[in-house]
């Protein structure tokens, strides 16, 4: 199994995001298993034609999704990210619950509200 990423310069979407979007696409999906060694942060970054600082970022912010971890020297690999981002998520979205009812809107207002923000992140 290999990293299997494409960068395309004429979307909106920033490199860093493209690049934190795919690889935890795969990492999710099992297209890069549990433990699967990634490059170095300038290795992929020269294999892609991006800046050191760019992938270090997407992989700081895969790191604190979970998705990824580094173990020091022995480099960087795929987490097992399902429990990791779904106790991620649900502590997401009991705090969003708190915060509409709070706010007083209705559960079919709040709800609304979740459905555009999930339109407006996974497009359509």
């Amino acid at each position: 199994m290999t990293l299997k990423i494409a960068i395309d310069p004429d979307v909106s979407t920033a490199p860093y995001e493209q690049l934190r979007g795919q690889i935890s696409e795969q990492a999710r999906a099992g297209a890069l298993p549990v433990g699967y060694r990634l490059p170095t942060v300038r290795g992929l970054a020269e294999e892609l034609g991006l800046a050191a600082n760019t992938v270090a970022k997407a992989y700081r912010a895969l790191e604190a999704d979970g998705v990824i971890e580094t173990r020091g020297r022995s480099g960087t690999f795929v987490a097992a990210v399902g429990d990791a981002a779904d106790r991620r998520a649900a502590r997401a979205a009991q705090a969003y619950a708190e915060e509409t009812k709070r706010l007083g809107l209705s559960r079919a207002e709040a709800l609304a509200a979740v459905n555009d923000a999930l339109r407006a992140a996974y497009g359509g």
